[in-house]
Formats: structure tokens, sequence, C-alpha cells
């Protein structure tokens, strides 16, 4: 990635010598930044490449900062009563805030975006941020709320689903294609899928809380406990509040089809298997941190990785995904019964199985039914296409850019 220098316009501030420096000097850094690129364009604005990687890199960071809160946030909740201002949520809003800001950026710059990527980050962060004080409302009206199934959180999983998406889309249509556009495309794809797979976590950080409590070792507070009881939730309700079906059908019909469509869009043959991978890398990684500091731990979903290598296999052998979609299921079902062998695995309703399966197929033979048609390959190509930057400089504060067309 350039140096600062590399992308230094003509400006009253002078621009940092280096990265280093102008980390050292964020005051003087912010106000070259600020003259040198906050000025007026329309979305497909000329973008230089390390404009654009430096662009992207924050929305990783961003991204970064709210899955470290989030995963987090999970296990706080299973020990200690809810608190606003808790730090994992700290966190989170630390990430958000700085998607706010890059949201606010591409809107008034136009750097790094077409239109409708720019309205995917708009409509996602508006969704976010609309859904923080409802969630807060429905925890003053209704208590503590621990589920992630709730209504409320579901429109901050889509908010984030959706500007995700607008990230996503930005980074594809205008990054040069090379390994670089390939790695920042999984590591969107990444925090995608983990947004995605988030409210699983309640039955993964749930059963094994409740064998906890049962033993008579639990790992919640006795403030906890008691408020819970106070709301007339037995610990069952508590701790695993919705159905057994709902942990296979989620990461099967959901996950998995977020790993299609990754796969289909990255094209790397080992994509889905490289994200999953990285998941549960991550995922075990924090599983460590968190133990070894006195939180609950939850179980890992390692029947995802089954469910990536398939996959990917299926996606490179161009099997239908009518057909492909019970034979995924079907192998991750027999990894998820290893799992339940050695007793790692939350409650999951077998019965339900030959149901994902068709759901999973049937979502598949439809996303492949949308990428061949005529109007999806309209709907790759960039709304505005962006203006050919003559080299790695952006237009001097003042200059106008896209606005002159």
């Amino acid at each position: 990635m350039s140096s600062p220098t590399s992308l230094a316009p003509s400006t009253s501030v002078p621009a940092p010598s280096s990265l280093r420096a102008g980390l050292r000097s964020p005051v003087a850094l912010l106000r070259w930044l600020w003259q040198a690129y906050m000025t007026p364009g329309a979305p497909g604005r000329a973008t230089s490449q390390p404009e654009l990687r430096w662009i992207y890199t924050a929305w990783l960071v961003a991204f970064g900062l709210k899955m470290l809160g989030s995963s987090w946030d999970v296990s706080w909740h299973f020990r200690w009563l809810r608190d606003d201002l808790a730090p994992p949520h700290l966190l989170n809003s630390a990430g958000t805030a700085l998607v706010v800001a890059l949201v606010v950026f591409s809107s008034y710059t136009g750097y790094g975006v077409d239109r409708r990527a720019l309205r995917l980050m708009q409509a996602g962060i508006a969704t976010f941020l609309v859904a923080i004080p409802i969630d807060l409302l429905n925890h003053r009206i209704n208590g503590l709320d621990i589920t992630s199934w709730s209504p409320s959180h579901a429109l901050l999983y889509l908010g984030t689903a959706i500007m995700l998406a607008g990230a996503l889309r930005g980074w594809w249509l205008y990054a040069a294609p090379g390994r670089v556009r390939e790695l920042v495309s999984l590591g969107l794809w990444l925090f995608f899928v983990e947004n995605v797979l988030f409210t699983n976590q309640h039955q993964e950080y749930g059963v094994l809380a409740l064998a906890d409590y049962r033993a008579g070792q639990t790992t919640a507070e006795p403030s906890l406990l008691d408020f819970a009881a106070s709301q007339g939730q037995s610990p069952d309700q508590f701790m695993l509040p919705v159905p057994s079906w709902v942990h296979p059908a989620w990461l099967v019909c959901a996950g998995l089809l977020a790993l299609v469509v990754a796969r289909k869009t990255v094209g790397l043959r080992w994509t889905a298997t490289a994200v999953a991978g990285t998941y549960l890398t991550y995922r075990a990684v924090v599983w460590l941190l968190l133990t070894s500091t006195g939180f609950p731990p939850s179980v890992l979903p390692v029947m995802l990785l089954a469910g990536a290598v398939l996959v990917d296999l299926a996606v490179t052998a161009r099997v239908p995904g009518w057909l492909a979609g019970p034979g995924v299921t079907a192998g991750v079902a027999l990894a998820a019964w290893a799992q339940d062998v050695v007793g790692v695995i939350p409650p999951w309703n077998w019965a339900a199985l030959p149901l994902v399966a068709l759901g999973l197929g049937l979502l598949w033979g439809g996303l492949d039914r949308l990428v061949s048609a005529a109007a999806f390959a309209r709907w790759q190509a960039p709304v505005e296409p962006a203006q050919p930057a003559l080299d790695d400089t952006p237009v001097a504060a003042g200059g106008g850019g896209a606005s002159a067309r």
C-alpha cells in the first residue's frame, strides 16, 4: 500500500512524509486528508488504486472492530446483566462510527463507489442506526431480551448485511484484478458470513451454559440468573429460547448459501473453504481468549467447514443447485453427527433435515437461475463507469472533481 506522499495533492497543508510521520501528528494528517479529499463529487468519481485500497482497508478495520465487539458481546450476555455502555458495545460502536464516516465520505465525494453501491451502504447504515433506538426501547419494555433472534436484533444484522453488500460491490467493481482484489473480497465475505451466522451463537453458547447450570458450575453471575427468574423464564427458556430445528436450518440455508454466493462472486476454487476455515479459526482464537479470562465457552460449528468444502467442489463441478443443495446438506449432517457423538453441538432436530435440504436446494437453484439471467449481467456493471485516473493524485481542494461532468 502506497505511502501518503504518493497521493499528495497540492494543498495548503503539506502532506506527511510517510504514514508513520502522519500517525505521529494525527491532527496535521487529518487536516491534510480533509483538504485533499473532502471535495464534492458524484458516484463513479475517478479513484486511483492506492486511494481505493486505503478506503476499503478502512472498511475492513471498521468491520473488524464490529466483529470483535459482537463476539465479546455474546459471551458477555451469558455472564452479566446487559449494560448499554459495556466494553463490547463500545468496541462495536467504534466500528459503527467508522462505517458512518466512510459512508458520509463516499456520499459527499463519490470516491470508490457507483450509485448502487452507495445506495446499499446508505440503506444499510440507516437501517442499523434506526434499529439502535428500537433495540434500546425493546430492552426497556421487555427487559433483558438476551436472545439473538429478537426483531430489533434482526434489524441490526440486516443493516450490517446491506452495508456489507454495498462495500463488496464497490470494491469488486473498481479494484484492479489481482491478488489484492481477491484478498480484500475474501475479507469482506468473511465479515458477511460472520454476520449471517451470528444469531446461531445463542444456541452455541446456550447449550454449554445450560449444561454448566445443571451441573452447579454456572459461569453466569447470580444477578443475571435472578433477573431471568424475575422475568418468569426457566433456565431452558433463557439459554435455549428457540426450537432445535433453527440452528441447522439457519446454518445450512443462510450460512452455506452465503458461501455459495461468495464462491460464485470471487471465483477462486476454494473460496468457501477459505472463508469458513478463517471464520472457525477466528472463533477458536476468540474462544481461547474469552475462556482464559473467565467468560463462558461456546460450541464451534465445525460442521460448517464440511459444507464449505462441498460447496466449492459442487460449484467447481458445475453441479446444479437443486441437486447440490441436498447433497451438501447430507455432508453437513454427517459432520454434525460426528460432533454430536462427542457431545459438542447445539440441540439439532434431525427430523427437520429433509426440509432443510429441500430448502437449500430450492435457494441454490434459484440463485443459479438469477446468475444466468441477462439482467444480472447488467446489474454487475457499474452504473457510472469510473473516470480514468491519469495519475495517483486526487483533484486538489476546491477542484470540483466529478461535478464537472
